[in-house]
């Protein structure tokens, strides 16, 4: 299954030295011709994600882990 899901959605895996984190990418942004707004769109994507994700119960409970 994973495989299948790799081959529909492109995946990329971001690190930083606190985090790693693997997206895989659902929206298509061959539609954006220049690279730097679609660079622009999609870390707008991932700004909004992540500002989804906060206001969710699960972002709550996953910080719950570290108790």
């Amino acid at each position: 299954m994973d495989n299948l899901l790799e081959e529909l959605y492109p995946e990329i895996t971001l690190e930083t030295e606190d985090l790693i984190m693997t997206i895989s990418v659902k929206k298509d942004y061959s539609q954006i011709e220049d690279l730097d707004k679609r660079k622009e769109e999609f870390i707008n994507d991932l700004r909004d994600f992540i500002k989804e994700f906060s206001e969710t119960p699960e972002s709550k409970e996953f910080m719950a882990f570290f108790d």
